[in-house]
């Protein structure tokens, strides 16, 4: 069985949807990262950037454990254990690996600024609520360009790249975003949250979630702890 160290995040999410999808039995392990767990030296050793999710298959390619950090990496092996959700030729598993790498490099850093300079951030400063919240309509336009012609992020069939995608557009408010502004990309949000794995996927931890509003919650995201060499 899977362990999954996790957090009900947009990247924690990914992956519990992607294991939904699948149907492959997991454990989920909570680290909750407003109390600081994942500086902890046990999660440390698995994941060596502080970050969730993080993996560990008892039942590795070689036939041994394996541990795993970085969600899109995890979304790989996933998808290279079960066969499924990528494309099996060339061409369209660099589709996908392009989408997958939008989201990684895009989706996911832009957007999450755009939560915590609108959010987060102890002072409101124009310039950065600006500069992300345009980036977030930006990337959002890019989607909705991309779903005008295709079925799916990464082609005609549904994939890694819209389990990476969607759980971050679930906030859209919070980012600025006037979701139906973009129609085509919100005609793919709506077929997607329906799918009952990405619902149940969704749902992983999502009671234990609080508001991080807390000064030590503040403190383990945002503060110093975060800049210690661990």
């Amino acid at each position: 069985m899977i362990e999954v160290y996790s957090w009900p995040t947009p990247n924690g999410h990914k992956v519990h949807i992607m294991l939904e999808e699948c149907g492959l039995p997991y454990r989920v392990i909570p680290v909750d990262i407003g109390s600081g767990a994942q500086f902890g030296s046990a999660f440390l050793a698995i994941s060596p950037n502080n970050k969730i999710p993080a993996i560990v298959d008892p039942d590795g390619p070689d036939g041994r454990p394996i541990s795993l950090f970085e969600s899109g990496a995890i979304l790989l092996y996933l998808a290279g254990k079960t066969g499924r959700f990528m494309p099996e030729d060339t061409r369209g598993k660099y589709e996908a690996l392009q989408w997958l790498m939008f989201q990684m490099g895009g989706v996911g850093p832009m957007l999450g600024q755009a939560h915590h300079f609108r959010i987060y951030a102890p002072e409101k400063i124009a310039y950065a609520i600006d500069r992300y919240t345009n980036e977030a309509k930006r990337l959002y336009g890019v989607m909705d360009k991309r779903l005008a012609s295709s079925t799916y992020i990464a082609g005609k069939q549904y994939g890694i790249a819209d389990m990476a995608i969607f759980p971050w557009l679930r906030s859209w408010k919070n980012q600025g975003v006037e979701m139906g502004e973009y129609p085509h990309l919100k005609g793919w949000f709506d077929e997607i949250a329906a799918r009952p794995a990405v619902q149940r996927g969704v749902e992983v931890l999502a009671n234990a979630r609080q508001p991080l509003v807390t000064d030590k919650a503040r403190e383990m995201l945002f503060g110093a702890t975060q800049y210690k060499r661990h």
